[in-house]
């Protein structure tokens, strides 16, 4: 028998609490998912949408029964923040620009502090050395990171004490919903090219000047395995569509 308010026995009933909340958690999720149509928009597990219906009963997005992909977009602002001021010149400076918040698949952090780092975030290692990490494996393996071919850690992509945060070359702060920020300190051309329109994904208003969502570049590219294992590629293959059926009497399509 443990002595009450001793210290296994508070670890124990922290551990409970845990495993309560997160359990209630999990449960009240699910019921609410099967209820729901998901898809997703660029990576599978990375980028789900919940179709929803607007006020005049059109769907936000199309899902695909075939590929769990979305097919079309019937309202292309669901769920988006204002891209927020940049310091660079670009074609979103004179147009409305729209992004779809990324911080909030990280609301598990707070918990993750308290109930696992005693309240605070874990102290800065020494060096920014690669060394095996226990936690997070199923995110990525530290001493295997398929970015910079070696030549990366962590450290250079994450902020060292807000691990929820991102970093630039000064080390400041940068929001999981602008990652645009910190790929472009090494793809520089890449990152003009988005910035200019002719490399990623917008959808909204045909207007140069209308309204738009530009996709991120974590929306469509993951950062912890951009190589895409053996594929050497930085996009994921997304599964097609079948071909749509011919018209009853035709028997080829070159027309």
């Amino acid at each position: 028998m443990l002595a009450p308010g001793s210290r296994i026995e508070k670890l124990k009933m922290k551990t409970l609490n845990t495993i309560l909340v997160l359990t209630l958690g999990i449960l009240s999720t699910s019921e609410v998912w099967s209820a729901e149509t998901v898809c997703f928009e660029s990576i599978k597990g990375r980028t789900e949408i919940v179709q929803s219906q607007n006020e005049e009963g059109a769907p936000n997005v199309e899902c695909s029964d075939t590929t769990g992909a979305v097919l079309w977009w019937g309202d292309p602002f669901t769920g988006t923040t204002p891209m927020g001021e940049m310091n660079v010149d670009a074609d979103y400076s004179n147009a409305e620009a729209v992004v779809r918040p990324r911080e909030e698949k990280v609301l598990l952090l707070p918990l993750c502090s308290i109930n696992c780092h005693e309240g605070t975030f874990p102290p800065p290692p020494a060096d920014k050395n690669p060394r095996e990490l226990w936690m997070h494996t199923e995110i990525v393996s530290s001493l295997q990171l398929q970015h910079g071919r070696g030549g990366m850690w962590c450290l250079d992509c994450h902020h060292p004490t807000q691990r929820n945060k991102l970093i630039d070359n000064f080390g400041n702060q940068i929001s999981l919903n602008q990652p645009q920020k910190l790929c472009g300190k090494c793809h520089g051309p890449i990152f003009r090219d988005w910035r200019d329109g002719i490399h990623g994904k917008r959808i909204g208003e045909w207007a140069s000047d209308g309204k738009k969502r530009w996709f991120v570049c974590t929306e469509c590219h993951d950062p912890h395995d951009i190589q895409q294992g053996t594929r050497n590629s930085g996009f994921a293959q997304i599964q097609p569509e079948l071909a749509p059926k011919l018209p009853k009497g035709m028997t080829e399509a070159t027309h």
